[in-house]
């Protein structure tokens, strides 16, 4: 296995297979209907213009699963603080690529100098919720009942990790 920057034109299929198998099968995304492949162009060039890395695990130039992070709050003081997500193809999961590509994850953000990472998981989702925890991740709160899907009400749980990043924080 090997780890790569993703792009649209190689990767942005899978991807979406990996995010609509997610969509369809599970509360990882609370997200009703699979997405359109036209969905990508815009969710590359949010990650472009924001300079946020998208880090894939490739083997044998299959993505076997894809993180990256984003804008937490659009508010100027919240620059410091990003929003992650990891995803790992149905056929691989449990097989440690989440944890690795956290990692890779983890040294992008203190690499941009950013501050926190959050994760917003599903409370429900303890694969999801112990790996953040091995990671030192740690809860800081929980939103009961924020969503709605399979007939029941979902209860997002966040949860963050404090970097030692940036040596100079400044305000503006």
């Amino acid at each position: 296995m090997q780890f790569v920057a993703c792009t649209h034109d190689a990767h942005a299929a899978a991807i979406l297979d990996i995010l609509n198998e997610a969509i369809a099968n599970s509360t990882a995304l609370y997200d009703y209907r699979p997405r359109p492949p036209e969905s990508m162009v815009g969710w590359f060039k949010a990650k472009e213009t924001g300079r946020f890395p998208v880090i894939g695990a490739v083997d044998n130039e299959k993505l076997l699963g894809f993180a990256s992070y984003g804008t937490f709050r659009a508010w100027p003081a919240y620059k410091y603080t990003v929003e992650h997500s990891v995803y790992v193809h149905r056929e691989h999961r449990g097989k440690g690529i989440g944890a690795a590509l956290m990692r890779k994850l983890i040294d992008a953000a203190r690499e941009q100098q950013y501050h926190v990472m959050i994760g917003g998981i599903d409370a429900a989702n303890r694969a999801s919720v112990v790996l953040h925890e091995k990671l030192g991740f740690f809860h800081a709160g929980t939103i009961r009942q924020a969503g709605y899907k399979f007939g029941r009400w979902l209860d997002l749980a966040f949860y963050q990790l404090l970097l030692e990043t940036p040596a100079r924080p400044e305000d503006g």
